[in-house]
C-alpha cells in the first residue's frame, strides 16, 4: 500500500525548506533501500520503526547461533526495509488557484493523487522573509480550505449538469453543492454505506483527510511548547487537536543532513524526542488508519503498511497479488514474543506461534510468515 502526503501552503511558509529535508532524508535512504526512480517534486523517506533492527539482530543470531562474522563480534544482519511514505511537493497554491491562477490545473491534479494534505502554515515571525500572500496563520489556512472548497464545487456543480436527472447520483451531488455552499468539506458530511461508496469514487480534494503542519521559530522549537502551540492554534483554526503538527522546518532541513547519532544528540539539545518529520509520519498513519505488520528472515527484515482491520488474506496481497489467490495460512508471532524468545522456531516450540486463516484480523507489530500453496 502506498501512503502519500501532499504538502500545501502558500509562498514563504516554509513549504520548500520542509521539503528539502525530505529530500535530504531520500538520498540517506537511496542507499539501503530499492525504489523506482523518483520525480524532483517527489520525496520518499523511511517510516520510522525501531521494531526492525531488533528484529534483525534476533534473525542473525538465530540462522548463525554460532558464527561473528559481522561487526563487533555480532553476526551479519539481513538487509532492513522499513515501509516507506511519498511527499508531493505540492506547487501553485495561491489564492485562484481553483480558477486556474499560478499553476491552477496541475496543482489539482496533483492534490488529487495523495493519500493526505498537509497544509503547511508560517508560524513564525521573520522580517527578512515576505509574506507574499501570507498574512497570518488564520488567513492562510482559511486561503488554502477555501480553494479547495472552490474547485470541490466546481467539480460537483460539472458534474452534476452532465448527469440526467433520474441518475442516483444526483441527489448525492446536489447535497454536497448544498454542504460545500457553506463552506463544510467533503469529509464532514454525513452520507449511509452505499452513499459513501460512491463518493468515495468521486475523489473531491476535502474528502481527504487533512493535516495542518505548523511551521514555528527555532526558538519555540522544544519539547514543552508543542503542545501549547497546537492548541493554540487549532482553537483558533477552529480543528481537532489531532490533526496538527508542529514542526520547525529550518531545524529539520539541518536534521537531514546529519548521522543518526548526531541526529539523536541535537534532538536531546533541544529537548526533543522525536523529529518533525516523524511526528509528521505519524500522524499521517493515524489520520489513514494505518498499521505496520512485519516480515522477518535471513533474505530481509521489512515493514509493511496495511489499513487497521485488515485480513491476513489481504496482508499477504501487500507482499505479492498472487499470494491473496494461493493463501493457506498465516503463521503469527507478536513482535514482543519473537524478540524476548528469540525468533520464530523458538516461539514454535514454545507454542507461542499460531495459524490463522484468511480472516484472521491483523494487528500493529505482528510477525508473519505466510503459508501459500503452489
Amino acid at each position: 500500500m502506498n501512503l502519500s502526503v501532499g504538502i500545501v501552503g502558500l509562498p514563504n511558509v516554509g513549504k520548500s525548506t520542509l521539503f528539502n529535508a525530505l529530500l535530504k532524508k531520500q538520498q540517506a535512504l537511496a542507499a539501503n533501500y530499492p525504489f523506482a526512480t523518483i520525480e524532483p517534486n517527489v520525496g520518499v523517506v523511511a517510516v520510522p520503526d525501531a521494531r526492525l533492527q531488533k528484529l534483525a539482530e534476533v534473525v542473525a543470531k538465530e540462522e548463525n547461533p554460532s558464527t561473528s562474522s559481522g561487526p563487533g563480534g555480532m553476526p551479519q544482519l539481513p538487509p532492513i526495509k522499513p515501509a516507506t511514505v511519498e511527499f508531493l511537493d505540492i506547487a501553485g497554491l495561491v489564492k485562484g488557484a481553483s480558477e486556474g491562477a499560478g499553476l491552477g490545473n496541475k496543482f489539482l491534479s496533483h492534490i488529487r493523487e495523495v493519500s493526505v494534505i498537509a497544509h503547511v502554515v508560517r508560524a513564525f515571525t521573520d522580517e527578512d522573509v515576505t509574506r507574499e500572500g501570507s498574512i497570518d496563520p488564520k488567513s492562510d489556512y482559511e486561503t488554502i480550505k477555501t480553494e479547495l472548497l472552490l474547485a470541490d464545487l466546481q467539480s460537483a456543480q460539472n458534474q452534476e449538469s452532465r448527469i440526467k436527472s433520474n441518475d442516483p447520483l444526483k441527489p448525492i451531488l446536489q447535497k454536497i453543492i448544498a454542504e460545500l455552499n457553506k463552506s463544510i468539506p467533503v469529509r464532514d458530511m454525513q452520507f449511509g454505506n452505499e452513499e459513501k461508496e460512491q463518493v468515495m469514487n468521486l475523489f473531491f480534494l476535502t474528502s481527504k483527510p487533512e493535516l495542518i503542519v505548523l511551521n514555528v521559530a527555532e526558538e519555540d522549537y522544544q519539547q514543552e511548547r508543542l503542545e501549547p502551540i497546537i492548541s493554540q492554534y487549532t482553537s483558533i483554526f477552529g480543528i481537532d487537536k489531532t490533526g496538527a503538527v508542529v514542526i520547525c522546518a529550518k531545524i529539520e532541513s539541518e536534521l537531514a543532513s546529519l548521522s543518526e547519532e548526531e541526529q539523536i544528540e541535537y534532538l536531546k539539545e533541544l529537548g526533543l524526542q522525536q523529529s518533525g518529520l516523524e511526528r509528521l509520519i505519524q500522524k499521517a498513519y493515524e489520520k489513514l488508519g494505518l498499521i505496520s505488520f512485519l516480515t522477518a528472515g535471513k533474505i530481509e527484515v521489512r515493514a509493511w503498511t496495511l489499513p487497521r482491520g485488515s485480513t491476513a488474506v489481504r496482508a499477504s496481497g501487500e507482499i505479492h497479488t498472487d499470494f491473496m489467490k494461493k493463501f493457506i495460512k498465516a503463521e503469527i508471532v507478536s513482535f514482543d514474543d519473537y524478540v524476548a524468545i528469540g525468533g520464530r522456531k523458538k516461539a514454535r516450540e514454545q507454542g507461542r506461534a499460531r495459524l490463522e486463516g484468511r480472516d484472521y484480523v491483523v494487528n500493529d507489530g505482528d510477525v508473519i510468515e505466510f503459508k501459500i500453496g503452489s
